[in-house]
């Protein structure tokens, strides 16, 4: 790729944008927080490309065998995430940065590429309509109606974990998994938490801080996980409206 496109290293990561739609000049606790989990994960060959601008338009990947996912399989890549939103929006850059990722795969002998879908888009998701116009397929799911899209080059294909289908725990109470990985999750956690204590609703939130924990997670997950009565209820991030409804609807 040309010098529009930069890629984070231990070197130039206390310097760059990390890309998402905060803009802040500021020192952001959620951006900060990314760029600690960053600066672990870029010593396993994780990959983080972006346009050399303050916009957000990026890809984020990383072997599979050290990904923070409850999936399993070998030689393939996982990708986090592919964003592409405002001024960046109408060039190209979403098929640039796939077919980035696609070649970088290929490049290291890679078996494929792979990422998280569901049967119907999710919000923070990667848009799946958009993977399958390179050939991406489902080649496992869960019985809600979570996908693994694959792209495979040498017909094999990797897998959820078994675990990763239970979509339950024991504990009925709002459990929430989470990680440092997006930006967005750590106030995400903080106002969740304040909500819950103002409104008297008991509550468990459990950062993920280690890739056996990602590993063994008991649903499907990129970085946030919502379970309630025992049942995992979206894997999108919520505010304290759509955490009320949930209550009510499976109160």
């Amino acid at each position: 790729m040309d010098s529009q496109w930069i890629e984070l290293s231990p070197e130039n990561l206390k310097d760059e944008h990390l890309c998402c739609i905060i803009r802040t000049k500021k020192a952001h606790p959620g951006v900060e927080a990314k760029r600690s989990w960053l600066s672990g994960r870029l010593q396993e060959s994780h990959v983080f490309r972006k346009l050399n601008a303050r916009e957000c338009a990026f890809i984020e990947y990383a072997p599979l065998e050290t990904a923070w996912v409850p999936v399993i399989g070998r030689n393939y890549y996982y990708i986090y995430c592919l964003w592409v939103q405002g001024q960046p929006k109408g060039h190209g850059y979403g098929r640039q940065l796939m077919e980035s990722c696609l070649s970088d795969a290929r490049v290291h002998g890679k078996s494929g590429v792979c990422m998280l879908g569901a049967a119907k888009q999710k919000a923070w998701l990667s848009d799946q309509n958009f993977a399958k116009k390179f050939g991406f397929e489902t080649v496992d799911a869960t019985a809600d109606g979570y996908k693994l899209l694959a792209l495979s080059f040498d017909g094999t294909v990797p897998q959820l974990a078994p675990n990763a289908k239970t979509q339950a725990i024991e504990s009925r109470v709002l459990t929430i998994y989470y990680d440092d990985q997006c930006p967005y999750i750590l106030q995400r956690v903080e106002t969740l938490k304040a909500h819950c204590a103002a409104k008297s609703i008991p509550a468990q939130f459990i950062r993920v801080e280690s890739l056996a924990q990602a590993k063994s997670l008991p649903c499907v997950f990129n970085n946030w996980a919502v379970f309630y009565n025992g049942h995992l209820v979206t894997v999108n991030q919520i505010d304290g409206s759509a955490l009320d409804r949930i209550c009510k609807r499976n109160g």
